[in-house]
């Protein structure tokens, strides 16, 4: 059933037909669009428009139409081009020519936009719940071993001593504010397209207000021509969706780091894990090789709507039609890592022992700086102090902490008999008592502070 052919002499070419439909995707859809189907119905009885009894077939035949689909029973056509054709043609079989009311004062432009809407806003939600978990598993970790000592890097070389609780709840805030760009991704999908027409708004005096609190919008649209091309909430879903995406890569490959025999800090669950097809030793940090590869779709799926909505004109295009496969590829990518993610945290074992053996003296080599710089000394001097000690150190090839006190004197007459006591991990973690930091009193404000954003 064509929902347009009137003008038209001839049928639509069988591979143009194939080329234009969407339906192999926005089938997805069919919630959406049966629920702002139904609202629409019920506008338009108000507006005068179907009497009582026509709302009522129609909204009855929808609800019909609506198990079919969750029956996985639903019969396509042919010539279903997308899911909303799809949709009113089962309708008009099951009521008959009553069914061709419903698309009064509507366009597939708005119905779209709506319905697109409401998938946005259902998927900002599970994922938000998905993130939850995972952010649940990161807390559980990091509250079992929350000052057990472990060295933290930068540029991938030992720097400061922190603890597995302090570097565990370091990717926990990340997804906080992933969270946070759900949301408002969320609400700016929340603002109601449907009564915009094709691009001029409609004749019939369907109320929008009474629609978008039907169908959980927050507000209208102001300009009808910029409601049916307006694909923001898809770029800003897509956004953070992204964003997620780069936050477990980031985290994953830690953990791959962490896995490895050159650290062994941790050591994943065999369910999270793979074998090779050659080496019969090896045990392959797959799932999360594929979570840190996942981020990369997800960078192409923003940049891909980019470049499709960069140069178009007002009103609706039909380039608009890719602008879905991304986005449920994106959800459905995250759908999958998210609790594997979290099965992976859940489930991992730590060594350490291993994490101890790392903690190397030169790791304090700042808090040594500390001590001369609450002496007295400006910091930029006692920072090339330090380096001048780390150096002699090196050359004499031992620890820093294995220089005697005449060794340390020889650098700065300002070190005492007590900066030998520098050299004591935890004593240097408990220094650090700012917010934030890594101090046993710290790090248990900060978990307090992470519970409070998860609550059971």
């Amino acid at each position: 059933m064509s929902l347009w052919g009137g003008r038209f002499k001839k049928d639509t070419d069988a591979l143009a037909q194939r080329f234009n439909a969407s339906l192999n995707f926005d089938k997805r859809l069919y919630a959406e669009d049966i629920t702002a189907s139904i609202a629409w119905a019920r506008g338009l009885q108000a507006a005068g428009v179907l009497t009582g009894a026509e709302a009522e077939s129609i909204v009855a035949g929808l609800e019909q139409v609506r198990a079919e689909f969750d029956a996985g029973a639903f019969d396509f056509h042919e010539l279903d081009e997308d899911i909303h054709t799809a949709v009113e043609r089962r309708l008009t079989e099951i009521v008959g020519p009553l069914g061709g009311k419903l698309h009064t004062g509507r366009s597939r432009n708005d119905q779209v936009a709506t319905d697109f809407r409401l998938w946005v806003m259902r998927a900002c939600d599970c994922l938000s719940e998905h993130i939850s978990g995972l952010q649940r598993a990161l807390i559980a970790s990091a509250s079992g071993d929350l000052n057990t000592a472990m060295p933290g890097y930068t540029h991938l070389q030992p720097a400061q001593p922190i603890s597995w609780g302090h570097w565990t709840l370091g990717h926990f805030w990340p997804l906080a504010r992933d969270r946070q760009r759900l949301a408002q991704a969320r609400e700016r999908a929340a603002t109601l397209p449907l009564g915009s027409g094709a691009l001029a708004g409609s004749t019939f005096p369907v109320d929008r207000a009474a629609l978008a609190s039907a169908l959980g919008f927050s507000a209208v649209s102001q300009n009808s021509l910029d409601a049916v091309s307006d694909r923001d909430f898809a770029a800003d879903f897509l956004y953070s969706a992204t964003m997620l995406g780069v936050h477990l890569s980031r985290l994953s490959e830690q953990l791959i780091l962490f896995a490895s025999a050159e650290f062994g800090f941790v050591v994943l669950d065999d369910a999270y894990a793979t074998g090779s097809s050659l080496l019969p030793q090896k045990k392959n940090p797959d799932t999360l090789e594929l979570t840190r590869g996942k981020a990369g779709r997800l960078i192409g799926n923003l940049t891909g709507l980019l470049a499709t909505l960069k140069g178009l004109p007002s009103a609706y295009d039909k380039d608009l039609q890719e602008d879905k496969e991304p986005l449920f590829d994106a959800a459905d990518t995250l759908d999958l890592v998210l609790p594997v993610m979290a099965g992976v945290i859940s489930t991992l074992q730590l060594r350490p022992d291993k994490m101890a053996a790392r903690l190397q003296p030169a790791l304090l080599a700042t808090d040594l700086a500390d001590y001369l710089a609450k002496r007295g000394v400006p910091f930029r001097e006692a920072h090339g102090l330090v380096g001048k000690v780390v150096r002699r150190a090196e050359e004499h090839g031992v620890a820093l902490d294995e220089l005697s006190l005449p060794e340390l004197q020889s650098v700065s007459s300002v070190f005492e008999a007590d900066a030998l006591e520098i050299f004591d991990v935890q004593a240097a973690l408990a220094r650090r008592k700012l917010a934030g930091g890594t101090a046993p009193e710290a790090l248990q404000q900060q978990l307090r502070a992470a519970l409070a954003q998860v609550p059971e």
